[in-house]
């Protein structure tokens, strides 16, 4: 949602800009009913001061701003803000957990950079080799990646274990690509092995929030702002949005290698099931 990303992004903006933000953050419903006047008076700043605000967030101005607000408000489903807790019933968790998931998802699909994507899958159809760095939540994503990925027909790996990815960083070259995936951004091991492997010539995608220091070393950078704050299971939903990019990588991948490499595919699956029904009858 764009007040996810208004948070996320709180600390990199202006002292004037900030008051904007906040303004938003704390009568989201009352911004979009009001005109730039009233939102530059609440907000204590200049109209010019909210433009650049909006601009700041990637809007070309304050009626596109108030849109996207406004298409982001109307999307959210009931739950968005609710926490678990210890009271609730089974059909309470239900609702909250999905409707949680299912707004991280909505958000995702109208805020993903199109143009980020595409570029992000010209690196990967011609690269050498394809390797995914996470740590801790992220380092399931890298792994789930590498699953997917290795089907290309690309040499595919993934680390988890800062030692070995800074290792694995050094000995990158040009024409080899890395994903970086990161839920914070922030990880100094893993943005010193994203240097290392910039220094040597390769292609960097991140899949970070924008604004981070991982996010600044990116050949290309698809970022993914959502929200972290004490709540534990933020995680949860946050790591289906890094996983659904992931996917979408993966399947458009396939798709620009053309019919002969999706026919590889396919001979792969075929392998696998007649695997799966010789193992069913020797176990059986």
């Amino acid at each position: 949602m764009l007040l996810d990303s208004i948070r996320t992004q709180l600390d990199s903006l202006s002292k004037s800009e900030r008051k904007v933000a906040l303004a938003v953050l704390e009568h989201p419903t009352q911004t979009v009913n009001q005109n730039i006047t009233a939102l530059a008076k609440s907000a204590q700043v200049s109209e010019p001061t909210v433009v650049r605000f909006c601009r700041t967030l990637g809007y070309d101005g304050w009626h596109e701003f108030k849109l996207k607000l406004a298409q982001g408000l109307a999307l959210a489903l009931p739950g968005l803000n609710e926490q678990p807790t210890q009271d609730d019933l089974a059909a309470d968790l239900v609702n909250k957990i999905c409707s949680r998931s299912i707004n991280t998802l909505l958000d995702l699909r109208n805020n993903l950079d199109p143009e980020a994507i595409q570029k992000a899958l010209d690196i990967l159809s011609k690269a050498n080799k394809i390797e995914f760095y996470g740590q801790g939540t992220s380092g399931i994503v890298a792994s789930d990646a590498q699953h997917k990925f290795f089907r290309s027909g690309v040499p595919t790996v993934a680390y988890a274990d800062p030692h070995i990815h800074s290792i694995a960083a050094a000995l990158l070259r040009t024409g080899d690509a890395l994903v970086a995936i990161s839920q914070r951004g922030n990880s100094p091991t893993l943005v010193r092995s994203v240097k290392l492997a910039r220094r040597g010539g390769a292609d960097v995608i991140v899949l970070a929030p924008s604004g981070t220091p991982l996010a600044e070393l990116a050949t290309v950078l698809i970022p993914i702002d959502l929200i972290f704050n004490i709540d534990p299971y933020t995680p949860i939903s946050a790591r289906l949005a890094y996983l659904v990019v992931i996917d979408v990588l993966a399947v458009g991948l396939a798709l620009q290698r053309g019919p002969e490499f999706r026919k590889k595919m396919q001979n792969a699956q075929k392998a696998l099931q007649e695997f799966d029904l010789q193992f069913d009858s020797f176990i059986g």
